[in-house]
């Protein structure tokens, strides 16, 4: 399991995508506001995700 970076866009539950903006022992922390449908949603900024439960999509 490659762990992803600052910077990298993840996919995880069902197509969400989100920008990493910070990289923990377990986790990363999500910026959700990159979705153009982010708003539609009514979902959190920003959310946590465990290194299990994503791919990375884009890397830098």
């Amino acid at each position: 399991m490659k762990k992803a970076n600052v910077g990298n866009i993840i996919e995880f539950r069902d197509g969400l995508r989100g920008v990493v903006e910070k990289v923990n022992e377990n986790s990363v922390i999500v910026d959700l506001t990159l979705m153009e449908n982010y708003r539609d949603l009514e979902l959190e900024e920003k959310t946590v995700v465990n290194h299990k439960n994503y791919t990375i999509v884009n890397e830098l």
